[in-house]
């Protein structure tokens, strides 16, 4: 009776030894296997901005080194320099270029050249000569002869009637010159303007 007694409590130490076994392996294993995949996740985001930055750009080298254990609220003013020089240098379509253009080249739009304003040109005054002297305000509408041969000449100016031969003035202003049956001239004597009036019948 005392021996099944002792073996059953060995076999129970056993078992409990051996669950005790198994949790110590699941922790083990929860500990190597869980802890190398965030060591990796922790490498793979560390080493994600390196990737997509470009090498060329001595930025880029800050950029990777920048990650979450390591953020750091003081502005530093030569890392915020360094990263406004990067340069957008992706592989994939420019969403800023037109379409219809390559990748990474940017087409202008042609700008009009504005139309020259036209300019006022003065016009040249045309030389037409002196202006037309006055015409003489006389109308010849008869003649006549007289005993000694002199034809006379019957002017009207205005209302007013004048009886004038070769050599009279009328008005204190008109000289007559030579009197025809067709026309007689006159001088008008304030600027010497001579002109042959016709002779109109009433």
């Amino acid at each position: 009776m005392s021996a099944m007694k002792v073996g059953s409590e060995d076999k129970k130490k056993l078992i409990a030894a051996s669950a005790f076994g198994l949790i110590a392996l699941l922790y083990l294993v929860y500990t190597f296997v869980g802890g190398s995949s965030d060591t990796a996740s922790t490498a793979a985001v560390q080493t994600a901005p390196s990737a997509s930055t470009n090498v060329a750009n001595p930025a880029a080298h800050v950029t990777a080194r920048v990650t979450p254990s390591k953020l750091d609220p003081t502005l530093h003013p030569e890392g915020m320099l360094l990263t406004e020089s990067l340069v957008y240098a992706g592989k994939g379509r420019n969403i800023f270029a037109p379409p219809g253009t390559p990748s990474g080249e940017t087409k202008l739009a042609a700008i009009p050249k504005p139309i020259a304003s036209p300019r006022f040109m003065p016009q040249t005054p045309v030389n037409t000569g002196p202006p037309p002297p006055p015409p003489i305000n006389l109308r010849y509408f008869g003649n006549a002869t007289r005993k000694d041969g002199v034809r006379q000449a019957f002017l009207l100016q205005g209302e007013d009637v004048f009886i004038a031969g070769k050599g009279d003035i009328v008005s204190r202003r008109y000289k007559i010159g030579e009197v025809s049956a067709h026309d007689v001239e006159v001088t008008d004597l304030t600027n010497n303007n001579t002109q042959h009036l016709p002779l109109i019948m009433q």
